[in-house]
């Protein structure tokens, strides 16, 4: 049964009622062991253990059915401003010249896969939203519009321009499921803190464009090479740049106004806390302009999952504890019929080292490291243990880092030099890359075992659905592996103690805020040019504050109800307000709320500055305890508990001013401590204590060496749930083989019928017709008669792939998918890119077809992915009869108003060519 209503009720249903009835006695339990735990609140216990059978079933079913689940279009609630836009291919091309400009020519075609596919989309834009309360509209001023004849939305979105803050939302799921609907309300809850306005994308997402992982054959004429070792899905980072360059510089005809960047502040949740913090290195990498800070909800920063909470926190997080299992698909191209393990014993030396993937480029570097610890299997091969690898490997001449000079020098070297290969075409960039060698490929992952006697496993299977296995270490793909988390605007990071991402949060909040102690693993900075000067250039600490919730999991905001939730809007709320609203030198001196405070003499001249720019003084807070709240007790409100933590954080403030540590002193005025991190913790009440110190937290302790390191523990367990859901779905897999077939061969006759109707296209000779005639061979078509149009701002389509190597995870270069096929006839029908010369027209027998196909329809684009495009609620069903009337007639009734179009025409030509014939009368 597919992820909808009912299956989720039918679902959820004993879980609700199991956990009424053991709720009282686990909490007597704690009771008699003097704990306490978020679950001693009957609401929270439900709603946490709703959430985790919810994702639970997707693990059940289909990646297209959670997508399409979790994307169906929700309404707002009528207090609440929202107002869809487009952000439009114009601003999408902007943002991948932006990424074309990052990689660099070569990169982009040995570790991207090319520059095309990824720019290749079946809908003509982003599909976004504004969100504000009405209630602030109402306060910003009168009704606006200038006498023009506008939508309530677009008014909305022109009120909007009074809200001084704008929070650019990226929700999280995994990189493969979730979209603004499931966000939408917690995005409300920001919006109404902040008495500001949110602006949030439906960005692209795995699954969304996909490529046969195994070398099939796509059909005849147009096969595409294909490796393995291609990059993750890259459009949620091409997606997420639009958005935020669509916010500072909108194209013309947008409604809003260019947003100063020091107005946003990123904010994302998990994989969107992620893709928020590769987002801003990418614009620091490119010296683009920066939010004015970010908040990162449990942001997922390492696909490796080398942090030992990954495997401590199973059982008090709502994760999967083998992670995100799908049931096998036509549109996931993981292989559902493995014919042998996904998970073998290593069968060569390295490279790569034990725990790293392989690189992607054939470069020097990998040609010494072939000949220094590689021999070729055969008689007499002996795999070294795991042991002998890594000394092997370590024997190499370690990487030291140039100076800041040198790597400012390089950086721009290389900047001129990409700039100039890319020739700087507007508009229609293409990078003159450098082709891959042909027959080599990167070598299978190698798994970092627990006993070094052991020889390494190695993985054959893609393990996370965003990223294939040799890409998991890429820094875009696991920002813990960044060169440098250096010279990044103020981070409000936000962690639960009983999520299984836990420790990667506390590791990379600490790396950003002292990046000498925590220096990146040393193969990154061998592996990529950028990363080493990165690592050389960007050394200024960023400032951080680090909050973690005792007993939450993943993603605690979730749970709005909950004191610590509470707690945490406002602590958002009151961190973007204050790194957009207060003058520029008081945030560079104080970037958090919590820095706000006096020296206990108030006579000094330097605080006269701070006096003059604080706002009104609130009264001192009555004091409290956790226990308050009790029989006959008033419970304190969310404004006293935020103004106790606010005097918590100041007190410690203080004594690190008193008794200068390492990780803090007094600034030059003596007003306030400078300090790289704030380090707390929330109990469950909502209230803050100082963190312990860093000797005292395990997770600060591990080695550069064994972080972003594919591991024993994890790997085997992700193999344990996959090798079960292998057996449970084997027969569905065996259908899924059968129905890309059929795909295939559905794809082949929409290609040949379309060249019969007039595409014209280079990727197919004439041969692919059958007995081509002087009717049917390349005959221009008159594209104003045809059912679509050659878009200006389209760059390529699935046709244009030739050379590249799109991921596993992209539809683009596939043809085996009710969505590549959705993809396939946009592009040739409707929505043509700009390499196409002609748009022909739909072949009538095709459009029959079309009528009864409940993915296809003869008068419209077809619905694009679940993952892409939201889907209504409320819809007829395919098959309805008055649905295949409604398709027929508007078939037919769009045909005959081409025919008589094409009547007019005809008639005034044969005007025309009279009155041209017709000699002039004398006069």
């Amino acid at each position: 049964m597919p992820v909808n209503t009912a299956s989720a009720a039918f679902h959820i249903a004993p879980v609700v009622l199991k956990t009424f009835a053991e709720h009282r006695k686990q909490r007597k339990a704690r009771e008699k062991q003097g704990k306490e735990a978020p679950q001693d609140d009957i609401l929270f216990d439900e709603a946490f253990n709703i959430v985790k059978s919810f994702i639970e079933l997707g693990t059940n079913n289909t990646i297209e059915s959670l997508q399409a689940f979790t994307n169906t279009r929700v309404p707002s609630l009528y207090w609440v401003a929202v107002s869809p836009v487009t952000i439009p291919l114009s601003i999408c091309n902007e943002a991948a010249d932006t990424l074309i400009e990052w990689f660099g020519p070569e990169e982009l075609n040995t570790v991207v896969g090319g520059e095309r596919w990824w720019q290749v989309r079946g809908l003509s834009g982003i599909d976004a939203e504004w969100i504000a309360e009405r209630e602030h509209l109402d306060d910003a001023g009168e009704k606006v519009g200038n006498g023009q004849k506008l939508t309530r939305e677009e008014q909305d979105i022109l009120q909007m321009e009074k809200l001084e803050s704008v929070i650019f939302y990226v929700h999280g799921g995994g990189y493969f499921w979730g979209s603004i609907n499931t966000h939408r309300y917690q995005i409300i809850r920001l919006a109404h803190k902040l008495k500001g306005r949110a602006f949030a994308v439906n960005y692209s997402m795995t699954s969304g464009k996909l490529l046969n992982t195994h070398g099939h054959v796509l059909f005849k004429t147009c096969s595409l090479p294909v490796n393995d070792s291609t990059i993750f899905l890259f459009y949620p980072i091409a997606d997420n740049m639009a958005t935020d360059l669509y916010l500072i510089r909108p194209p013309p005809g947008s409604l809003h106004k260019a947003v100063d960047p020091g107005k946003i502040v990123f904010a994302g949740d998990s994989a969107g806390g992620g893709l928020c913090v590769t987002v801003m290195t990418v614009l620091r990498d490119l010296n683009l302009p920066m939010p004015a800070g970010a908040v990162l909800i449990s942001p997922w920063v390492d696909l490796t999952h080398s942090f030992p909470s990954v495997l401590q926190n199973t059982e008090t997080d709502i994760v999967p504890p083998h992670g995100f299992l799908a049931k096998p698909s036509v549109l996931w191209p993981l292989d559902p019929c493995p014919k042998t393990p996904r998970i073998v014993r290593t069968e060569t030396n390295p490279p790569p080292r034990p725990g790293e993937a392989d690189t992607l480029k054939p470069s020097p570097e990998r040609e010494e490291a072939d000949k220094a610890g590689t021999d070729i299997p055969g008689e007499g091969f002996a795999v070294e243990t795991q042991e002998e690898m890594l000394e092997k490997y370590n024997s190499m001449a370690p990487y030291t880092l140039p100076s800041p000079q040198v790597a400012e020098k390089s950086a721009s070297s290389e900047s001129s030099s990409s700039s100039s290969e890319m020739g700087g075409r507007a508009g229609h960039n293409k990078a003159e890359t450098q082709v891959t060698p042909a027959g080599w490929e990167a070598k299978p992952a190698k798994i970092l075992m627990e006993n070094d006697i052991e020889a390494p496993l190695e993985l054959r299977c893609q393990i996370q659905l965003y990223a294939t296995t040799e890409q998991l270490t890429h820094p875009l793909v696991s920002p813990i592996s960044q060169g440098s988390l250096c010279n990044l605007p103020p981070l409000y990071i936000i962690a639960g103690d009983s999520e299984m991402l836990r420790d990667e949060i506390i590791y990379f909040a600490h790396r950003a805020a002292h990046p000498s102690d925590y220096p990146v693993r040393e193969a990154v900075l061998k592996g990529a040019r950028r990363q080493r000067e990165n690592a050389a250039k960007f050394t200024t600490p960023t400032k951080v504050h680090l909050q973690v919730f005792d007993g939450m999991p993943h993603v605690l905001t979730v749970f709005m109800f909950t004191k610590s939730a509470r707690y945490a809007y406002r602590s958002i709320a009151e961190f973007v307000r204050h790194v957009t609203q207060k003058p520029k030198e008081e945030i560079e001196r104080s970037p958090f709320p919590a820095f706000e405070w006096k020296p206990r003499s108030d006579t000094s001249e330097s605080t006269e500055p701070l006096k003059a720019s604080k706002s009104k003084k609130r009264p001192k807070p009555k004091p409290f305890t956790k226990t308050q709240g009790g029989p006959g007790q008033e419970s304190p409100d969310s404004e006293q508990i935020y103004e106790h933590n606010e005097q918590v954080t100041q007190e410690t403030l203080r004594k690190l001013a008193e008794s200068p540590e390492p990780d803090a002193h007094l600034d030059d005025d003596d007003v306030l401590p400078s300090v790289p991190i704030i380090r707390e913790r929330i109990d469950i009440h909502g209230m803050v204590r100082p963190m312990e110190p860093r000797e005292e937290i395990p997770a600060l302790h591990l080695p550069p060496d064994k972080i972003g390191m594919i591991k024993e523990a994890p790997a085997m367990r992700w193999y344990r749930g996959q090798e079960e859901w292998d057996k449970r779905f084997h027969k569905a897999g065996k259908r899924v083989l059968q129905k890309r077939e059929k795909l295939k061969d559905k794809a082949d006759k929409l290609i040949k019928h379309a060249l019969e109707q007039g595409l014209v296209h280079e990727a197919f000779p004439e041969s692919l017709v059958d007995e081509p005639t002087e009717k049917h061979s390349r005959r221009p078509v008159n594209r104003r008669t045809s059912i679509g149009e050659i878009q200006e701002y389209r760059r390529w389509g699935p046709l244009d792939l030739k050379d590249e190597r799109p991921p596993a995870s992209a539809i683009a270069g596939r043809r085996d998918t009710h969505e590549s096929l959705a993809l396939l006839r946009t592009s040739i029908y409707y929505a043509a890119p700009i390499t196409h010369k002609t748009v022909p027209r739909l072949k009538a027998s095709d459009a029959l077809r079309a009528t009864f196909d409940p993915h296809d329809d003869p008068n419209a684009p077809p619905k694009q992915s679940a993952s892409e495009q939201q889907v209504d609620r409320m819809q007829i069903a395919p098959l309805n009869g008055l649905r295949i009337w409604e398709k027929i007639l508007g078939y037919l009734g769009r045909k005959s108003s081409t025919k008589a179009t094409d009547g007019i025409r005809n008639t005034a030509a044969i005007i025309r060519r009279e009155r041209e014939d017709t000699p002039p009368k004398a006069s």
